[in-house]
């Protein structure tokens, strides 16, 4: 394993510029966005698609400071109901197919997307209880007539660039959240469907971030280290469903922070162990969204928490017995 960074909070500022502080602080992986909301400051296919000095440049970039990209994100929404947007975002991830495959790398990170309700919806209806029955026949076309069909093509497309692993960020508001449903749609379209492994969206759903790396095991295609606070007293009074701005520190059930800051290094060594367990050897890769600190504050902390839990080499025979 590795620690890395997502580069997104460095969007000011150039490649060059970025790698030489990431290479400072001893780092050698990056996850770099290609599209849809973490943009393409860094990397921008339109460019490096048809500009073959520019990906040269880009590549020389990398090499000069000693760094590998673990993913290239292009997190969207294909399956947006508004037509405009959902092909902007499948363009985007079309683009970033066809970069993984100039630049040899074989995981792409993104979200499932959330349809709408029907085929008359405007906006994406992120469906979540079983009653009233309205709720089923959305799920039922939501996932059989556009989730399905959507990803089975958009898959053999990935796999004919060279793209193996589609990391799918389980992300409430979109269709795929949980370990569950993560597992539904990999069943329905096979293995190139896995995680991008986030505990931040799943300690405030009340799942055990532990047992959900157990449990999904090599459908982990990679992993995002970022902490959540929750705050008990707004949990008890409002639950973890919060729709207000994570500006709002003091009245939210829960916040996005650095690792470490949300829960203790036990629990992070013990997620660090289970994907020894199940064999990831991939990115641990910060992503920083802490409130609460500055970018580059945030970031350090993260990097100097994770260097000390990090398993980097691999386990030694049993010579005890």
């Amino acid at each position: 394993m590795k620690v890395g960074v997502l580069t997104v909070p460095y969007s000011g500022q150039s490649l060059d510029e970025t790698l030489k502080y990431l290479s400072g602080l001893g780092l050698t992986t990056v996850e770099i966005g290609t599209g849809g909301y973490p943009g393409t400051a860094h990397a921008n296919p339109d460019v490096l698609l048809n500009d073959k000095e520019a990906l040269e440049t880009f590549k020389a970039t990398l090499a000069k400071y000693n760094m590998e990209i673990s993913a290239l994100s292009c997190h969207g929404n294909p399956v947006h109901p508004d037509k405009a947007t959902a092909q902007k975002d499948h363009d985007s991830f079309l683009k970033t197919v066809k970069l993984a495959k100039e630049l040899n790398i074989d995981t792409i990170n993104t979200f499932s997307g959330c349809p709408g309700g029907s085929k008359d919806d405007k906006t994406p209806n992120w469906a979540v209880a079983s009653w009233p029955n309205d709720f089923q026949e959305i799920l039922e076309y939501q996932w059989e007539e556009v989730l399905i069909p959507y990803w089975k093509e958009a898959a053999d497309y990935a796999l004919k660039h060279g793209v193996k692993k589609i990391a799918l960020e389980m992300h409430p508001g979109f269709s795929v959240y949980n370990p569950e449903t993560l597992m539904k749609l990999r069943n329905a379209i096979g293995d190139i469907i896995g995680a991008n492994y986030d505990p931040s969206h799943l300690f405030w759903q009340g799942i055990d971030v532990v047992q959900g790396i157990k449990t999904l095991g090599d459908a982990i295609h990679h992993f995002h280290a970022k902490d959540t606070q929750i705050f008990k007293e707004n949990v008890e009074q409002n639950g973890v469903l919060d729709t207000k701005s994570y500006g709002d520190l003091k009245n939210r059930s829960w916040v996005f922070r650095t690792v470490g800051y949300g829960h203790d290094t036990k629990m992070w060594k013990d997620m660090i162990s289970m994907l020894r367990v199940i064999g990831y050897d991939g990115a641990i890769s910060i992503e920083h969204e802490d409130a609460l600190m500055s970018i580059n504050e945030g970031l350090e902390k993260a990097v100097s928490f994770l260097q000390s839990l990090i398993i980097e080499e691999k386990p030694s025979d049993a010579w005890w017995f």
